[in-house]
């Protein structure tokens, strides 16, 4: 299982961001960024949570309670939805599980 510091140290990388880049983005050093990827101090959660924003994921990701990675613009994408009327969700929904069925279908026929 991914600690914390694991994996904002992967997300940072996939992102090609140094430990210079982020910790300018949430407002702190490197080396103490460095520290959050070693797992050796955990930062507060207001911290954790502009990291989180920072790299455009959940919190719920990096804190090790959702092993789905869901990025920023799925998540605007998510809330979105919420926001709509039951109607509205209901057909999104109705839309989106027949393009999921397809889409599994090619890939087990492939």
């Amino acid at each position: 299982m991914s600690t914390f510091g694991k994996r904002i140290t992967a997300i940072r990388k996939d992102k090609g961001l140094s430990q210079g880049d982020l910790a300018k983005q949430i407002g702190t050093m490197g080396v103490v960024l460095g520290r959050y990827e070693r797992d050796e101090v955990k930062p507060s959660i207001e911290v954790a949570a502009k990291i989180a924003q920072a790299l455009g994921v959940s919190l719920d990701y990096l804190v090790g309670n959702s092993e789905v990675l869901l990025d920023k613009d799925l998540i605007k994408r998510i809330t979105e939805i919420q926001q709509l009327s039951e109607a509205d969700r209901q057909g999104i929904f109705f839309a989106l599980d027949g393009l999921l069925r397809d889409a599994k279908a090619r890939k087990a026929y492939a």
